[in-house]
Order: structure tokens, then C-alpha cells, then sequence
């Protein structure tokens, strides 16, 4: 299982799309780059592990673990990174601006669905995220 998170880099958010084998699952939106910066960036490139996490805000939901200098990046529902991201990843169902999206909801509730089985089966996840 391949899962990649293709960026493009603009200077007032980041949109990407998520792919699952080859085959596109959703668009995304970030923060922009700011250095790693906690709570007011992305996370730098590379690979992560995913893993299938709970909390009362956002129910279940993905963590991203060992990322350099952060910690808590989190795969969650949000339409605009600006005013609701801290440096996590927000799955959107279409892009409306750089950092920004609709049907956030909708397309965390997609990739969690192709997701589950393999979370469920307690076989490791990985994400690389790239330009």
C-alpha cells in the first residue's frame, strides 16, 4: 500500500492531493511553509507513519508520528488552514483557494473509509509527503 501526499507550495496556504496506490482520494490544504515552526506551518517533506487516533474534538481521526521538532500533526476535517489548522493536514472534496477547500467532512469520511481496513488490522501505514 502506497500513500502520498503530492504538495503544491503557494505563500498563503499549501494545496495538495492525497493518493492511495496511484489513485487520487482527496485534495488537501495546509498552512504554508514557515520553517516547521510549530502551530503556524506545514511539516517539512518526507515519510510518516500514520496511525489511527481519538480525542474528543475531533473523534477519530490520523496522527502523523516522529515528526522532526512537532508533534500532535494530525490528519483532521477543516475548510481553511488559516484560521483552523496548527500545522495539520485538513482532507477538503474541492479546492477553493490556496489553503482553503469544501466538504472537508465528506473527504476525511472517504479516506478514512479506505483506510480503516488496513488501521484495523494493525498493519503500519506510511505517508511521503512531496512536491
Amino acid at each position: 500500500m502506497k500513500l502520498e501526499l503530492i504538495r503544491t507550495y503557494f505563500p498563503d496556504g499549501i494545496n495538495g492531493a492525497i493518493f492511495l496506490n496511484g489513485n487520487m482520494v482527496c485534495s488537501t490544504i495546509e498552512l504554508p511553509f514557515k520553517n516547521n515552526q510549530p502551530r503556524i506551518s506545514c511539516i517539512p517533506e518526507g515519510t510518516y507513519e500514520l496511525v489511527k487516533r481519538y480525542s474528543p474534538k475531533f473523534k477519530t481521526h490520523l496522527q502523523l508520528l516522529n515528526v522532526p521538532g512537532r508533534e500532535y500533526i494530525l490528519i483532521h476535517p477543516a475548510n481553511n488552514a488559516l484560521l483552523e489548522l496548527k500545522g495539520c493536514i485538513a482532507p477538503v472534496s474541492l479546492l477553493t483557494g490556496h489553503g482553503k477547500g469544501i466538504h472537508s467532512v465528506k473527504a476525511f469520511r472517504l479516506l478514512m473509509q479506505q483506510l480503516y481496513p488496513l488501521l484495523n488490522s494493525k498493519k503500519q501505514i506510511f505517508i511521503t509527503i512531496k512536491s
